[in-house]
């Protein structure tokens, strides 16, 4: 029988935080003793941090995480409520037509698994339709369906193949819950469809991203565990563990079924989907595909392809057409950076990055440890975009930043009365968006984590001049 590798086969080095036992006075003793290896809520392979910057960052990390873990359960109460009564409220016809349907005794109570039921952020930006106006062939066909994309798998699968279907005219391949080993459950979810037509035939994978009322996966965006692979260098670990990361195999070629404690009831995302893409480009050799997700989604998409790699799935590779994230937090180290561009290079896949305005989640964790890399398209308030290296304001924990993202925010909630008479009915927007820009005035960088404003950088944006698809025809390269 063979032996099962063990932590330093799976990896080099490795440091977890897990601050939901962990008292204030053992968060701030980090402050004032290097060596790791007496604080409880951390696991390590290093005896001690020397950068004291680094370890203030853990602590904040550690604080922020505490504190929203404490939400937990009135967060999500208060989600499951706001959302059902939004739906029911649209479900009857508003206000006044529920009145109406109590009246004629026929009120109609809104089934989660229809077609009809709205996530929050189905309710913060409604539109289904694409833009008729930007076609296959225009250099911002693939981001402008990737967001939409994004912003139809916050919603439930019923929805999704509607859309899909009914909407967009494409084949409906799939909406899936993976399983991730470390907590036990299945909490990524994927919708996997077919744009196809004379001209070309693309798969879409899209990871679904944070779900605003849930406490864990903003944990993760602010967590800054990591592992450490050779030649790779260091990875975030929440979103390696979403991705499908093996508990006691780590990213072994093939998913161990045996090492499973407590068993799957459900595929890890990875493997399925690579699995799934194996076959679909095998049926068809002018078929491509291209990852793209928003947020959390956004950090599992980019992932994806380091696993290609890490893999040398050649077929997959051979067929990638892109990677589009929008509004993604950070993932790893400066090596792995380096790592992710040499092997886009080397395998001419393109990796857009899109980042609008103040979004609070790009500029988090913080780079003390993660960098972002590849091409950041940035747009403004005016949704006038530019190529930049960083986003401004690179950490949301910024003093000059934080007043540019009070008054970015104010001008955000005045330009929501105007959008409507400027742009036409599909850029008017609703009630939740506006109570979310509210908010946003405290809060700054929330407002602008909305699909919303990245569907509207899409249609809107001044880009088309700057987009370069450098590796766009890679079926004529030698």
């Amino acid at each position: 029988m063979e032996a099962k590798p063990s932590k330093k086969d799976l990896y080099t080095s490795y440091l977890l935080i897990n601050p939901k036992e962990a008292s204030l006075f053992d968060i701030f003793s980090v402050l004032f003793s290097r060596n790791v290896k007496k604080r409880k809520f951390i696991e390590s392979s290093l005896e001690e941090l020397e950068s004291f910057l680094y370890r203030l960052l853990i602590v904040i990390s550690a604080l922020i995480q505490k504190f929203l873990l404490k939400l937990s359960m009135p967060m999500a109460m208060i989600g499951r409520t706001i959302v059902f009564l939004l739906n029911f409220f649209y479900i009857n016809g508003g206000f006044f037509g529920l009145i109406r349907n109590i009246m004629q005794v026929r009120v109609v109570i809104p089934d989660k698994k229809a077609a009809t039921y709205l996530s929050f952020v189905g309710f913060t930006d409604t539109r289904m339709e694409l833009d008729i106006n930007i076609k296959y062939g225009n250099a911002m066909y693939y981001p402008a369906l990737s967001i939409m994309a994004c912003k139809a798998a916050y919603n439930n699968a019923a929805y999704n193949q509607a859309l899909i279907e009914g909407q967009w005219k494409m084949e409906f391949l799939g909406y899936k819950d993976y399983w991730n080993d470390f907590l036990g459950r299945a909490d990524t979810q994927v919708v996997m469809f077919r744009d196809k037509s004379v001209d070309h035939d693309t798969i879409v994978v899209c990871f679904r991203g944070t779900q605003p009322f849930n406490s864990e996966d903003w944990c993760s965006d602010v967590d800054l565990s990591w592992y450490e692979f050779p030649h790779i260098g260091k990875v975030h670990s929440g979103f390696l563990k979403a991705l499908g990361m093996q508990n006691n195999a780590g990213w072994a070629q093939q998913v161990d079924h045996d090492s499973a404690h407590p068993p799957r009831r459900a595929p890890l995302a990875y493997y399925d989907i690579r699995d799934t893409l194996r076959y679909l480009l095998q049926q068809n050799p002018e078929a491509k595909f291209i990852v793209t997700g928003h947020s959390l989604g956004g950090a599992l998409a980019i992932l994806f392809p380091g696993i290609l790699f890490y893999h040398d799935e050649e077929l997959l590779l051979e067929r990638m057409e892109g990677v589009y994230t929008f509004g993604q937090p950070r993932v790893g180290d400066e090596a792995f950076g380096q790592y992710m561009e040499e092997n886009f290079r080397k395998n001419r896949i393109e990796y857009y990055r899109y980042v609008y305005c103040n979004d609070m989640v790009p500029r988090i964790p913080s780079d003390g440890l993660f960098k972002h890399f590849g091409t950041c398209v940035y747009y403004n308030s005016q949704y006038q975009a530019s190529i930049v290296e960083e986003e401004p304001y690179k950490n949301y924990l910024s003093i000059w930043g934080s007043i540019d993202m009070r008054r970015n925010a104010i001008y955000e909630l005045i330009r929501s009365f105007i959008m409507l008479t400027k742009y036409g009915a599909d850029y008017k927007e609703g009630w939740p968006l506006f109570f979310i820009r509210i908010f946003g005035l405290m809060i700054p960088g929330i407002p602008a984590h909305c699909a919303q404003d990245y569907v509207n950088s899409t249609r809107l944006g001044s880009l088309r001049h700057l987009h370069f698809h450098p590796f766009h025809h890679k079926k004529n390269r030698s």
